[in-house]
């Protein structure tokens, strides 16, 4: 049964943990090894987290998700491990891994990715006790499995909206990871708050691989390089949905003294990127560390969500980080953004998906 749930907002420090190899992956956290049991009845070891392609540290998609791993921890006084990929891992890497957690007793356990759809089948079939959720896809369907999902082209449409008022050459870009009809969405939602500002602005758009092993997701170099293409050709407001390069689409920005738009976490916020945050406009947020805090409350509390779990901007699932004083300034920046949130909010504007 599908259910919806209003993602928990909380902000949560990401720290920096030294990484150890096991097994299949690096895990970077084991912080407990016996089960706990809660007022509730829970009696699993904690969240199993296994991580999306980049890693922890890419101070975006999989940091969101530890954000939410380490509240869920703290609040409800229970355990966790959370997993690193490997390069170039196959789909039966990814299978070991999950089975690896959901064996040694954690639940719930939650693949960070669309990557990890047909592990999470898989595994989930053979552990129909334990919780599966999966960040980004619901294509699986079982009880035991929920789908984590966003409406990404509603945070994408304000940051096409922020970048429109926010240009003086009437002139963006849009540079996506992978070319896969995830990010098409980011596109499709950014392209189509840009022209609502401004019909005949100029959008360079540009996909750095084609499969999410060729690297699009994980090489701040690919970012770098096209950032500086766009930037050359004349965009003077980048936004990138490209997870860890995204760094480098970033850090080019900054040099050239262009704004960037931040994706998935608060980018402004973000340590590493503390000498580009002058240049980090604002962020087109997705709340997945909530989704996976929402996800383990449900399990410690023994009520699992299960079905499609969809996270928007009338839930907070969804959003547009501010936190930059820069863009708060703008204010006929800020004014549009939010307008145009409380209209998407209002159903006066409804966001497409594809172009």
């Amino acid at each position: 049964m599908s259910r919806r749930t209003r993602f928990s907002q909380a902000a949560v420090a990401v720290s920096v943990i030294a990484l150890a190899a096991v097994g299949c992956g690096k895990s970077s956290t084991d912080t407990s090894s016996d089960s706990k049991k809660s007022s509730s009845g829970y009696t699993g070891k904690g969240i199993g987290l296994a991580y999306d392609i980049g890693g922890k540290g890419d101070q975006s998609f999989n940091d969101a998700a530890y954000a939410g791993f380490q509240k869920a921890e703290t609040e409800f006084k229970i355990g966790g491990r959370d997993i690193e990929p490997q390069d170039g891992e196959s789909d039966a890497d990814k299978v070991q891994r999950l089975e690896q957690l959901a064996k040694s007793g954690y639940n719930p356990v939650i693949g960070v990715g669309f990557v990890y759809a047909p592990a999470v089948k898989e595994v989930a079939a053979k552990y129909p006790k334990v919780t599966f959720g999966i960040i980004d896809d619901e294509q699986d369907k079982a009880a035991n499995i929920a789908d984590l999902v966003f409406h990404e082209e509603q945070s994408s449409y304000l940051a096409g909206v922020a970048a429109a008022k926010a240009t003086k050459k009437n002139h963006i870009g849009f540079i996506g990871g992978v070319d896969i009809p995830l990010i098409h969405k980011f596109e499709a939602g950014f392209d189509q708050g840009a022209k609502s500002v401004n019909p005949s602005i100029k959008i360079e758009s540009q996909y750095l691989t084609q499969t999410p092993q060729e690297g699009g997701f994980s090489s701040p170099d690919k970012g770098k390089d096209a950032a500086a293409g766009q930037i050359e050709k004349g965009a003077d407001v980048l936004y990138h949905a490209a997870g860890l390069s995204g760094q480098g689409v970033i850090s080019e920005a900054a040099s050239k003294k262009v704004w960037a738009i931040g994706v998935d976490s608060d980018q402004y916020a973000q340590s590493s990127l503390a000498k580009y945050k002058d240049w980090i406009l604002g962020s087109a947020l997705k709340n997945v560390g909530g989704a996976v805090y929402d996800l383990a409350k449900s399990v410690v509390d023994g009520k699992p969500l299960s079905g499609v779990v969809r996270g928007d901007l009338k839930s907070g699932g969804v959003g547009f980080a501010d936190s930059n004083p820069k863009y708060k300034a703008l204010t006929a920046v800020v004014a549009a953004v939010d307008k145009a949130k409380q209209d998407i909010i209002d159903g006066k504007v409804t966001v497409q998906t594809t172009q």
